[in-house]
């Protein structure tokens, strides 16, 4: 690694970088008057704060004697401050042709409705509200509505099955939903008010669910329980007094797979959470409000969506594309023409899309100007050096800086990464830790590895974007994070320093997979296959895949005999993945399931997945004195070596 080659700090970007090198020195120096500093610069407070962190290990407020609100900081004082003819977003839907500008004072009346009309439906301060909708202006409008009456969002992600979505609107105690009929994908209507419908046979507590008419779709009704957005919304006042909350207000609860079945609830709140998205996003992305026009090519219903699309950019004031699509909507060439037409600044995006364009061909980007561009990002998983290599050269045209970030859910906003204009650049690496985070790398003992070493990845210090907490289980967030180096926060990710001391993210080490960038535990993906009336057993873990980064393998044994499962191997296979997808969303499918007559156990009866992953890698296969039965591997990996992808 320490051979890679190296781009040194933009000169463009360094005469007029927001960013310098003295913001180490000085985040170093104090980092918790540091991030009072960007604090009070970066947000407004309808009570400035006088105290920056109060720690209590593992858990901790920031900024908690101030008052603010988050909607006001993302709309509202941009208006105030003359700046409401500037564009919000332009929104692209994926049918050809629906686009929609749409400024800060028209996001300022859609918000200020959405308030009005929630509030009358019976939504107040400290309600929980789930949100279930696809990418297009309603979703963000819904959120910013629930933050500025106080109440918590739970955005699901729209792909996820209505069993997930019970799960997690159960979890969070959610009264009411805001949906939309459906959405569109691939140039089909995909529904989502049916998932709604669904989910909410199991959740009688729901009380309203609130209905955007997208596609126009027939749907079922619920009189008394749904409304239509339009009936109720489009009809409410567009002016709507703002309430000033607490710093430690919940925001938000997204939901993120751990090493069990159940999902956690991630919870943040206001005044830290909007400090750190705000902060990171005027840095990292050397963000010039008159002049960018940037694009997260995330969903919302991640955390990317949350930080880097909603609160960081709108508190800093920004235009946005917002698109609706995937990338091959309308032809493989939908993203550069959306770049062109838009004359798109910032691009932010996910390994496995670059990889995907990579896939397509440069030829594609090659036939649109994409000259607008000055600054790429990677976010989600380890990029690695040839999609890397790859985007600066045929996005970039080898002038743009790419900043490769590192970050969770849990962290709410970026903690390691290049900064553009100070800091250099290698293919594939993270770099350094954000100004004002504490990042070190330790071996099993906690001890910290030297340059060229490896071990795990943890954050020695609070920071103002760090979750609260999960939602209604404070032991098992302690249990989770915390317990492993005691006082300080376990990533869960691998990492090493080069001889330079720069960070390269090596990925999971725990039973999560990264899936295109979305985490997936091994256990709810077992649990899905084990579901099924045929399923004995499942054993899940993840593979390297060239597109997604990993992919998921699934052994699975039957309650069938050999003979019948074997009649129609292919058919059953399919069911079970379609199986996994229902239960939980598309993005679980397995790439591949392994029907195997047994699988590898110790003599206690423990699956031995280390042996499994052998597999799935094509390794050499290690240690199988301690099985029960040491033929089984070999013959689970003669399977393997003979099956293709069911993809």
């Amino acid at each position: 690694m320490s051979e890679t080659r190296s781009f040194p700090p933009s000169s463009e970007f360094a005469a007029h970088a927001n960013a310098t090198e003295s913001l180490y020195a000085e985040a170093a120096t104090d980092p918790d008057a540091w991030w009072m500093r960007q604090a009070l610069d970066r947000l407004t407070w309808d009570v400035a704060p006088t105290t920056a962190l109060a720690w209590k290990a593992p858990f901790a407020t920031w900024f908690a004697d101030g008052r603010l609100n988050a909607s006001v900081n993302c709309v509202d004082r941009h208006v105030a401050h003359g700046r409401g003819d500037r564009v919000a977003f332009h929104w692209v839907g994926e049918p050809e042709g629906d686009v929609i500008d749409i400024t800060y004072a028209d996001l300022l009346r859609r918000v200020s409705r959405a308030a009005n009309a929630l509030s009358d439906l019976g939504v107040r301060a400290g309600d929980r509200v789930a949100i279930y909708m696809p990418m297009i202006p309603e979703a963000v409008v819904a959120m910013l509505a629930c933050a500025r009456l106080g109440a918590a969002h739970s955005v699901v992600f729209g792909g996820f099955s209505a069993d997930a979505l019970a799960d997690r609107i159960l979890d969070a105690d959610c009264r009411f939903v805001i949906t939309a009929d459906g959405g569109f994908r691939r140039g089909a209507v995909a529904p989502l008010k049916p998932a709604v419908d669904e989910a909410l046979e199991r959740c009688p507590a729901v009380s309203r669910v609130l209905v955007v008419r997208r596609t126009g779709q027939d749907v079922s009704w619920v009189n008394g329980r749904d409304v239509w957005w339009h009936d109720v919304v489009d009809a409410a006042s567009d002016i709507h007094v703002p309430e000033s909350f607490p710093a430690e207000q919940p925001l938000y609860l997204m939901y993120t797979s751990g090493t069990t079945a159940r999902p956690k609830g991630i919870l943040h709140t206001t005044g830290g959470y909007l400090t750190h998205a705000a902060t990171t996003y005027y840095y990292v992305f050397d963000i010039k409000p008159e002049s960018d026009v940037c694009w997260t090519s995330a969903d919302i219903g991640w955390v990317t969506g949350h930080s880097y699309i909603v609160y960081g950019p709108l508190a800093n004031g920004v235009t946005q594309v917002l698109y609706e699509g995937t990338p091959d909507a309308g032809g493989r060439d939908r993203w550069w023409r959306i770049i062109e037409q838009f004359a798109v600044t910032v691009l932010y995006t996910a390994p496995t899309a670059i990889r995907t364009l990579m896939k397509w061909g440069e030829a594609l980007p090659a036939a649109h100007n994409l000259s607008s561009l000055r600054l790429l990002g990677s976010v989600g998983e380890p990029i690695n050096p040839e999609a890397w290599m790859w985007y600066r050269e045929h996005i970039g045209g080898n002038r743009c800086p790419i900043v490769d970030t590192w970050w969770q859910t849990e962290t709410g906003g970026i903690m390691i990464t290049p900064l553009p204009g100070v800091t250099a650049t290698k293919p594939g690496a993270a770099m350094r830790p954000f100004p004002g985070i504490g990042v070190d790398v330790v071996d099993n003992e906690g001890n910290s590895v030297g340059n060229g070493e490896g071990g795990y990845l943890v954050l020695t210090r609070p920071w103002p974007g760090m979750t609260r907490g999960i939602y209604g289980d404070p032991e098992r967030f302690n249990d989770t994070y915390w317990s492993r180096f005691p006082g300080r926060y376990f990533a869960g990710d691998g990492a090493k320093r080069d001889s330079d001391g720069d960070l390269w993210l090596l990925g999971r080490v725990d039973d999560v997979m990264n899936i295109s960038g979305h985490r997936l535990s091994t256990t709810e993906v077992e649990h899905a296959l084990v579901g099924h009336p045929a399923v004995a057993e499942a054993a899940v873990v993840g593979a390297s895949d060239d597109t997604t980064g990993q992919a998921i393998v699934a052994f699975v044994t039957l309650k069938l005999s050999a003979d019948e499962a074997m009649t129609d191997q292919s058919a059953l296979v399919s069911e079970l993945r379609q199986h996994v997808a229902t239960v939980i969303s598309p993005i679980a499918k397995p790439r591949q399931i392994i029907l195997t007559p047994d699988l590898p156990k110790t003599r206690s009866g423990k699956i031995m997945r280390r042996l499994l992953r052998d597999v799935a890698e094509h390794r050499q296969l290690g240690d199988v004195t301690t099985l029960t039965d040491p033929t089984v591997v070999a013959m689970i990996d003669g399977l393997m070596s003979t099956h293709i992808n069911d993809d």
